[in-house]
């Protein structure tokens, strides 16, 4: 799992640096339309990283497919794939999306698979409702997000699949989703919208070295899944679209998302693991999260944000190196009584901050039941919150830290934090109730409901030092060659 692993990890850097060059530039354009894809030669050998690597190659040309922008490739996709799976006790294998605007339905993939883009190839979702199944919700929310009953399949899709791979030369997935987003505005949505990517029941995923936009609704969506790295991905939606998270780790245990630079109108990383009593009785935690070396800009809403679907428990989160501009708060978390569950064993550090509403958000009311079956007596369980190591300007009001009255928020740890006001703040930086922690060396003063431990305690706030089992992953030299 490691030959060239130095020279991977160098070419991964040179494209995270390069896409944030090119997001920089993109952000605060009225629209993110896609521009013309060049015309380039199709390759018949290249080099990429991988965590596995393929035995056997096609490219999507040789099913049909046709990448002039209006020519739908959905049975091409489906070709392809089902002819590739019969390589998957043989080496695995891969296909190749050359350069051109792919229009197509939802697809599904397959085990020991690598899906290649191109840099040049966009991926282009179809706008007829036709070409999206209609599925059965998911049994951890029991209801679609937007309506009561099924949702659309996602664009890419996979269930029940071990070792898949989405990655490329940063190639792009286009979602259209305009069309779905005014649907959703004017209640004429039959079924809950389509996701960008959607992984579930899977083991050993990668999603890597791609550009996302104008998704439906939620950009990637791993659900009740391990083994989890998403990394080196670019997310633009337009700040207003509705409900574009970025990446959405859901019922998830081992997952690693790093190096993606996000713009969203929603939250940029939201954790998740099942809503109300459905989320109860499906019992499946996320744990095992790791998050480094994210840029967020979301005006409404958050860089991180825990829940509100939370039911099934979040535990040992672990994010460093996180940048957050013009976004809403920093980290936020969401509950409401009725969704049981736990959010606990949270670590975040070095965390800069731009521009912000609050820094940090805890929402104990946040309401938006699945529906009316719900359990009043199920309070959710929130303790041992970390937070160390962070700066923040421009920012209107510190914290605005609310727990649920007979249920307190405990273990609250926040050391190391400046936070610059902007001139227009809000009098009174701090609000805090039904919380309960500590505090160190933390400008302005927070609440007396976090009292400061003075700087000799200034490393009370912890952050784990060991590993775990999804950092060591590592990643190989794989080729493509074209089938002459």
């Amino acid at each position: 799992m490691h030959v060239n692993y130095l020279k991977c990890e160098i070419w991964q850097v040179m494209d995270v640096l390069l896409l944030l060059l090119l997001c920089v530039l993109l952000v605060g354009l009225p629209n993110l339309a896609i521009v013309e894809s060049r015309r380039a030669p199709v390759l018949d050998y290249f080099e990429y990283c991988a965590m596995s690597c393929r035995a056997y190659s096609a490219s999507l040309e040789e099913f049909g497919g046709v990448g002039d922008g209006t020519t739908l490739n959905t049975k091409a996709f489906q070709a392809a794939i089902e002819n590739l799976s019969q390589y998957a006790a043989s080496g695995g294998s891969q296909l190749y999306v050359p350069p051109g605007k792919w229009l197509t339905g939802s697809f599904n993939l397959t085990s020991h698979f690598t899906l290649f883009l191109h840099k040049d190839a966009v991926i282009l979702a179809s706008q007829d409702e036709n070409d999206w199944p209609v599925i059965d919700p998911l049994p951890s929310y029991g209801r679609g997000r937007d309506t009561q009953g099924g949702r659309f399949s996602s664009l890419i899709f996979g269930t029940n699949l071990t070792d898949v791979i989405i990655t490329g030369d940063n190639g792009t997935i286009d979602g259209q989703g305009d069309l779905w987003w005014q649907k959703f505005h004017k209640g004429e949505l039959k079924y809950t919208r389509p996701y960008l990517v959607e992984i579930m029941y899977s083991d050993n995923v990668q999603i890597s070295n791609l550009t996302l936009v104008n998704s439906p609704s939620w950009n990637v969506h791993p659900i009740y899944s391990s083994n989890v790295v998403v990394q080196g991905i670019t997310i633009l939606a337009p700040v207003t679209s509705p409900n574009t998270d970025g990446i959405n780790p859901d019922s998830c245990t081992d997952t690693r998302i790093e190096d993606c630079y996000i713009v969203s109108g929603d939250d940029c990383v939201a954790v998740k693991s099942g809503w109300d009593e459905y989320g109860i009785a499906y019992g499946m935690p996320t744990k095992q999260l790791v998050i480094r070396r994210l840029t967020c800009i979301s005006p409404f809403s958050a860089a991180i944000a825990l829940g509100s679907e939370m039911s099934g428990g979040i535990q040992d989160m672990r994010a460093e190196d996180i940048v957050a501009i013009n976004t809403e708060s920093g980290v936020r978390i969401k509950t409401a009584v009725g969704r049981g569950g736990y959010v606990k064993d949270i670590f975040v550090r070095r965390m800069t901050m731009k521009t912000m509403k609050w820094a940090f958000w805890m929402t104990g009311n946040y309401g938006s039941h699945a529906d009316d079956n719900y359990d009043p007596n199920a309070l959710p369980v929130i303790q041992n919150i970390n937070y160390r190591d962070m700066v923040a300007e421009n920012v209107t009001m510190a914290a605005r830290l609310e727990g649920i009255s007979g249920d307190p928020f405990t273990g609250i740890c926040i050391s190391n934090v400046t936070i610059q006001l902007a001139k227009k703040a809000k009098k009174v930086p701090w609000t805090c109730t039904d919380i309960a922690g500590i505090s160190s060396d933390v400008t302005p003063a927070p609440c007396d409901l976090l009292p400061d431990q003075g700087e000799e305690k200034i490393g009370a706030c912890t952050f784990p030092e060991e590993s775990l089992p999804i950092e060591d992953i590592k990643v190989q030299t794989c080729t493509y060659r074209r089938n002459l």
